[in-house]
């Protein structure tokens, strides 16, 4: 679909075009002006994103034509050849090579197509540490620790499973209890203490800036016995208390997203509080010593409500730039990432200085305003990529180190913050049933069939998890978020097992197996905790999750 809009002549003037999935890389959007072909690639190439060009009226030049020819495939159709108007003087910023000002120092500045594949590369790139770092100020913008937000340096110890209404975190799981708290490292190092857990299956993965897990331990990796860690920062150099293992994160920011197992009854809550209570934390200069922490300082302007998803995805290129860039000073970029942070120089993108743009001439400036949602685009439509396809489930082993990988990096960062390494955890996930159609709570009934003996394997434990459309828990009658490995379900006479997905009750007889769905569309997220490596495993290939399967 195309639209043109004319203004008055002190107003722009644009013409965008709305695309649906997918957009594929032989594919091409072309303008031409005049006899000149401008090919724009990638820039325009993705999902439900709006713009192409934006050009100011000026004085009394005329409006030249234009076609757009844009060829993009969704469900069989394809946008025709349209003929649309559009302005002189962006005509003539064609001829003259993108002309405007040239940016200061006489330097050249990149080409249109390399600007916005740049910064749309640039954005994806920062997505994880900016998104980070809106999650730290939600889940520390308060004086002191209450029940479900802590300051920096303090334990945020949830009491509960996560509330249906918490979107601070996409994806939050009802199996653990979650032990988190959000470091700077980046001054001095700290403390962290983990007492003896006894039998109960715990892990502590420490993430970076950057979301790699940089250090996990748990009952996995370093056993069930007290334990203690200093996390240090990447220029830290000294010497720890005896008995006090290093860890050395390379950013300033250090997230514990700390899980320990619970069933979820009065009984077992309780038994997880008395460990939590066990766990401490203290600068490294307070070791030892008595530490009382201060009250925090509150930013009132913060939004608190609005999920930080929504907030990182509404932020303009500018602001966006900015604030990456500012991060970046504490949270330096990897070695491997040299080659991506020389491409952002190209575009006034630099670590810890302000973005310039002044790197970029005025139609550069323009195009590039479009990178948030184009970018934003291409990061979800990449789900279908990120993993190998299991029945009608999406499952991937790329989680937790992402190397240079940047475009898996920052789908996890969307829908799964936080994710572990794979020998910790893995998340198959399904967004349509056995058939390839998007789940619809309001329109159909679906079941999930396990064959007798072929429940998911894993050392730890296991769930399947209802979320809305955009990765959140689904408010129902029954308060009931997951099903598990926990749960007593109902079985068959031949032994299998039927989890009914739908947003109705199936009847008294079957709700043992529900897993109640939205009257909307949803998502389901399969978790296999500690996940067996020998068959039956589904990181040998040896078991598969059941496809979904439509029942009305």
């Amino acid at each position: 679909m195309v639209d043109r809009a004319e203004q008055p002549d002190d107003k722009t003037y644009s013409c965008y075009c709305a695309y649906q999935f997918p957009f594929r890389p032989h594919d091409s959007a072309l303008v031409r002006f005049g006899s000149i072909p401008f090919d724009l690639g990638e820039a325009v190439g993705f999902s439900k994103s709006r713009i192409l060009l934006t050009g100011h009226k000026s004085g009394k030049q005329k409006a030249g034509e234009a076609f757009l020819i844009e060829r993009c495939e969704s469900m069989k159709s394809i946008c025709r050849r349209t003929e649309v108007l559009f302005l002189s003087a962006l005509f003539a910023f064609m001829l003259l090579g993108c002309g405007g000002k040239q940016p200061e120092g006489g330097a050249k500045p990149p080409a249109l197509q390399e600007a916005v594949s740049i910064a749309t590369d640039a954005y994806i790139y920062g997505y994880p540490l900016v998104t980070m770092d809106m999650t730290r100020k939600q889940m520390t913008n308060v004086a002191t620790a209450g029940p479900e937000h802590a300051p920096m340096g303090q334990l945020l110890k949830l009491r509960t499973y996560p509330s249906v209404d918490n979107h601070a975190v996409t994806a939050p799981n009802a199996d653990t209890l979650y032990t988190i708290t959000w470091l700077d490292v980046s001054k001095e190092p700290w403390v962290f203490s983990i007492p003896d857990m006894g039998d109960r299956y715990y892990l502590m993965p420490m993430l970076s800036g950057w979301t790699d897990v940089f250090q996990v331990p748990g009952k996995r990796t370093t056993g069930d016995k007290a334990q203690k860690y200093a996390i240090t920062g990447p220029g830290w150099t000294g010497t720890l208390p005896q008995g006090v293992t290093e860890y050395k994160s390379p950013t300033g920011i250090v997230w514990i997203l700390g899980r320990i197992y619970c069933t979820g009854t009065p009984e077992d809550y309780k038994a997880v509080h008395a460990l939590q209570d066990k766990f401490s934390l203290v600068p490294l200069s307070y070791y030892g010593k008595p530490y009382t922490p201060l009250p925090a300082e509150v930013d009132a302007n913060f939004d608190m409500k609005t999920a930080v998803r929504d907030q990182v995805d509404g932020m303009d290129t500018y602001t966006y730039f900015n604030y990456l860039a500012r991060l970046m000073k504490t949270n330096p970029p990897a070695d491997a990432d040299a080659p991506l942070v020389a491409r952002m120089a190209k575009i006034g993108l630099i670590p810890g200085k302000d973005f310039d743009p002044s790197k970029l001439d005025l139609l550069d400036k323009e195009a590039i305003k479009a990178v948030p949602k184009l970018s934003v685009a291409k990061i979800m439509e990449y789900f279908k990529k990120a993993g190998k396809p299991l029945n009608g489930w999406i499952f991937t082993t790329k989680t937790g180190i992402y190397g240079t990988d940047y475009l898996q990096r920052a789908l996890i960062t969307a829908i799964g913050l936080g994710a572990n390494r794979p020998q910790d955890a893995v998340y198959p996930t399904s967004e349509e049933d056995a058939d390839g159609k998007k789940y619809d709570g309001a329109a159909h009934k679906y079941v999930i069939h396990f064959d007798k003996g072929q429940m998911p394997p894993a050392n730890a434990f296991w769930s399947i998890t209802m979320y809305d459309a955009k990765y959140f828990f689904v408010p129902n009658a029954i308060n009931r978020y997951t099903v598990s490995s926990r749960t007593k379900f109902v079985p068959n006479a031949d032994g299998s097992v039927d989890v009914y997905v739908q947003a109705d009750s199936p009847g008294k007889a079957k709700e043992a197996n529900s897993l109640p769905a939205p009257k909307a569309q949803f998502i389901l997220m399969l978790r296999l905790y500690w996940p067996k490596e020998t068959p039956p495993s589904i990181i040998d290939g040896s078991w598969a999750p059941p496809p979904v399967k439509q029942v009305d």
